[in-house]
């Protein structure tokens, strides 16, 4: 295979997860003088063929560390991948007069991709912001002797040998021990289940018993406003606006004219100074019999 079809199934883990494992350790080991030489070569040089090299030769141990982290749930061809940006960070960053393999140096920085990958993909809610938090949230497993909820006495242990508080660490556990639910049902979900989701555990303002009696009683007071002011007026007047407004088949101008035997401009007079009077009537403070 040449070093241009290597490099393209090498840095495709995701294609096929065993050819990629396969290809990878198939490439060498450095030596220590071959690791420091092409290290010198990027250093000094720029050289994007010695970075490649330095990377390829490397790809092995991303793999070896990604494996470490399967139990989260997450693609390991995705895990490999992120831990390959790490790794090609720490080389352009690596300085070969430190003294340090390569290797020791690139840890960090392929651990480190790997973390913010899965704090960002564990769950839809970010589980840690804080370094306690993260620090926790990757060794709390680990720490954890049995299957069932932490002691107060493993709590402590814990706490003390991450240097966090032990409330910090029941937080944790309690995050880590929950799971994802949708804010809405599911399409499919029924009326036996439907009514779990979150969304329905909403306080709704609109069904104020409150706001819903001051609505009625603000409803109430303009309808008996409407009826005293209509009653106030004088038997034509009330007439007109029934024909003009309150009718289903609204009746012009002309039509009450031929009826009162008027002309339309009284009319029109005639309703103006109704709507005046029933203006005045309603903005009038209700007397209480």
């Amino acid at each position: 295979m040449n070093k241009g079809l290597q490099a393209a199934y090498a840095l495709s883990p995701g294609a096929n997860l065993e050819s990629y494992i396969a290809n990878v350790n198939a490439i060498p080991v450095l030596t220590p003088e071959q690791e420091k030489s092409l290290a010198e070569r990027l250093h000094y040089h720029e050289d994007l063929d010695a970075a490649r090299q330095l990377v390829m030769a490397h790809m092995r141990f991303v793999v070896h560390i990604a494996r470490s982290y399967s139990g989260y749930g997450l693609n390991q061809s995705d895990l490999i991948q992120e831990g390959n940006v790490g790794l090609m960070k720490a080389v352009k960053r690596f300085n070969p007069e430190v003294g340090v393999r390569l290797v020791s140096f690139a840890v960090h920085w392929i651990k480190a991709e790997i973390h913010e990958f899965i704090l960002r993909n564990w769950r839809i809610v970010k589980i840690a912001t804080t370094k306690a938090q993260r620090k926790l949230f990757f060794n709390l497993r680990s720490q954890k002797k049995r299957l069932g909820w932490l002691t107060q006495a493993e709590a402590k242990s814990i706490a003390d040998d991450l240097g966090v508080e032990m409330k910090t660490v029941f937080e944790m556990e309690g995050r880590l021990n929950s799971y994802d639910a949708a804010f809405d049902a599911g399409a499919d979900d029924d009326d036996e289940t439907a009514y779990k989701a979150p969304a329905y555990f909403l306080e709704d303002h609109s069904a104020d018993p409150a706001l819903q009696v001051e609505a009625d009683n603000s409803e109430q007071d303009s309808s008996d406003r409407l009826h005293l002011a209509l009653a106030s007026l004088d038997e034509r007047s009330r007439a007109i606006l029934q024909h003009r407004w309150l009718a289903e088949e609204k009746s012009t101008l002309h039509d009450l004219a031929a009826i009162y035997e008027v002309s339309a401009e009284r009319i029109r007079q005639l309703e103006k100074n109704a709507m005046k009077k029933l203006k005045d009537a309603m903005s009038t403070e209700l007397v209480p019999v």
